[in-house]
C-alpha cells in the first residue's frame, strides 16, 4: 500500500487562501525535499528553499519539475543566519519544520 499525502489538496488550497504568491520572491525555510514548494512555486517570480539536510535538498533538485528549473533554487542554510540581504523576499514560508 502506498502512502498518499494530502490527496484532497488541502495544503495547496490553504497556502493560496492565505498567501498570494503571484510575482513574489519567496523564501521557504525548511523546504526539505520540495514537497510543499511545488504547490506554490508556479505563480511565484522566484523561490529559494533552504534546509539543513543536504540529502533532502538533492532530492528536491532531482524532483524539481522542468518548468520550475529557472525559478527555484535550493541552498543548505540555517534560518538563524540567512545568507541573503535584507528585503530580498516578499514572502517567507515556514511549514512543518522543527
Amino acid at each position: 500500500m502506498t502512502v498518499q499525502r494530502d490527496p484532497e489538496g488541502t495544503e495547496a488550497k490553504v497556502l493560496h487562501q492565505f498567501g498570494d504568491f503571484a510575482g513574489k520572491h519567496v523564501l521557504e525555510i525548511g523546504c526539505g525535499e520540495g514537497r510543499l514548494t511545488w504547490k506554490y512555486a508556479k505563480p511565484a517570480r522566484g523561490v529559494v528553499g533552504i534546509d539543513l539536510e543536504a540529502q533532502d535538498l538533492r532530492v528536491a533538485q532531482i524532483d524539481r519539475p522542468s518548468d520550475l528549473q529557472r525559478k527555484t533554487l535550493f541552498a543548505c542554510a540555517d534560518s538563524i543566519h540567512l545568507p541573503f540581504s535584507k528585503e530580498t523576499f516578499d514572502i517567507a514560508l515556514l511549514a512543518w519544520s522543527l
